[in-house]
């Protein structure tokens, strides 16, 4: 019991002690002073706006103005087809203007050459006498981008002769057109393989008898066109050292027959008579008043358009004899002048023009046959689907490989025209009866003399 009461004391004595003991102390939270890192704004360094230079593009020099006159005539639709060509290229060449002139034959005949020798001549001009621009032409070749090109499209005797001044813009043959429908109607049948001059004049003399036309045959007013007949029937019109050689065998005989023609009334008399040098039978053979037409590829497009379908006609092979079967090669040119004050440009434009594709325009718009030969061997898109037309163009190229060798000189010869000149009026004095064959012949010949010894 004793031992109960003091465990009891024992534990009211603790709990006393216990609640009288002081209550534990909480050790203070001593917060960490918070430091604030100071903020130390980076300085702001604006950098120097740099400007950059104004650098001012160079003025490009003002394109000098350059007029260029090009003296132009047109046989058939080529003023047509030559307007839009120099528009092209004026286009595509600022600052270079072209003046075409475009005038008749006859200025380019008559008035070219004077002005030309005065030094008021244009800058370019299409020509035919080439002889008598000898040393006043541009030479292309140090101006054009590919002279081996120029040099290698066009025949070097007509390069030559144009002193490389130029290019021939086209080729022609001569020869002969024929009315077909005539020749039906009379009943008689068109000749097949050689046939000579001789033949012809009496096979067309029985169709006009047999139809009731006018006239027969007839030959151009032009000692070019009667050239080629007389070559082959045998003339040396050109001899070996380049002279013309009037009296030959074949020439008197081609203008006994061309008299005779005259003679039997076979061609109008004011064909030859009347002394207009640009006579021709086409305007005969056009109106089916003429079966047989002495004349050249030129004619072509004429013929198409104002025959129509009137008749039907043909290209035949030149007559044959002793100098086979030849027509005379020809052509007009397209030339700069030495004189002309931009050399540079008038070979542009010369470039331009006998570039392939602006040359077989020419040739196909044209219906002409190309001097080109990259043009050539290509091949013209002829602007025609008349049968007559496109037969009769296969006809005169078939007459380029039986050309004689004076047939091709003549045009180009230095002094063609001394011949070209004086040649139909003294024929047409032999067919008036003015002057004997005899006397027309060693006058022919004295005049051609005396004008290349006058040129020299």
């Amino acid at each position: 019991m004793k031992v109960k009461i003091l465990f009891v004391l024992f534990i009211i004595t603790a709990f006393v002690l216990g609640a009288c003991s002081p209550a534990p102390v909480e050790e203070p939270v001593v917060e960490e002073p918070v430091v604030e890192e100071p903020v130390v704004e980076e300085p702001v360094v604006e950098e120097p706006v740099v400007e950059e230079p104004v650098v001012e593009e160079p003025e490009e020099p003002a394109v000098e103005a350059v007029e260029l006159r090009f003296m132009y005539y047109a046989d058939g639709p080529k003023q047509d087809l030559i307007l839009p060509l120099i528009e092209k290229f004026m286009a595509e060449n600022e600052g270079i203007t072209v003046i075409l002139d475009m005038v008749p034959y006859q200025t380019i005949d008559e008035q070219l050459p004077i002005q030309v020798e005065a030094g008021q001549g244009p800058d370019l001009a299409r020509i035919t006498n080439f002889a008598i621009y000898k040393g006043k032409l541009l030479d292309l070749r140090p101006l054009v981008s590919n002279p081996e090109e120029f040099e290698a499209n066009f025949a070097t005797p007509i390069l030559e002769a144009l002193g490389y001044g130029g290019f021939p813009d086209e080729y022609t043959i001569t020869g002969p057109y024929v009315n077909q429908t005539l020749f039906e109607q009379a009943g008689i049948d068109l000749p097949t393989g050689e046939t000579t001059w001789e033949e012809w004049t009496e096979l067309t003399k029985q169709v006009a008898e047999a139809t009731g036309t006018d006239y027969a045959i007839g030959i151009d007013r032009t000692g070019h066109r009667v050239a080629g007949p007389a070559m082959s029937m045998g003339a040396t019109l050109i001899d070996d050292e380049g002279n013309f050689t009037i009296d030959t065998p074949g020439f008197r005989q081609f203008i006994e027959l061309l008299k005779s023609w005259h003679d039997e009334g076979l061609m109008p008399n004011e064909l030859w008579l009347t002394g207009d040098a640009l006579n021709n039978c086409i305007d005969w053979f056009k109106t089916a008043d003429m079966v047989m037409c002495m004349t050249g590829s030129w004619q072509i497009n004429g013929v198409a358009a104002d025959v129509g379908d009137a008749f039907d006609w043909v290209v035949v092979p030149n007559p044959t004899g002793a100098g086979g079967s030849t027509g005379i090669a020809g052509g007009a040119a397209v030339v700069a002048f030495a004189d002309t004050e931009h050399p540079e440009a008038a070979a542009k434009l010369m470039e331009f023009l006998y570039a392939p594709e602006n040359y077989a325009a020419l040739s196909g718009g044209g219906l002409s046959l190309p001097a080109h030969r990259g043009v050539a061997e290509a091949g013209v898109d002829y602007a025609s689907d008349i049968p007559s037309v496109l037969a009769a163009l296969d006809a005169y190229t078939a007459e380029v490989p039986k050309l004689q060798d004076q047939a091709v000189f003549l045009n180009v010869h230095p002094f063609a025209f001394a011949y070209y000149r004086n040649s139909a009026n003294r024929i047409a004095q032999y067919l008036a009866g003015e002057l004997s064959l005899e006397e027309m012949i060693a006058n022919l010949q004295s005049d051609i003399d005396t004008a290349i010894a006058e040129s020299n």
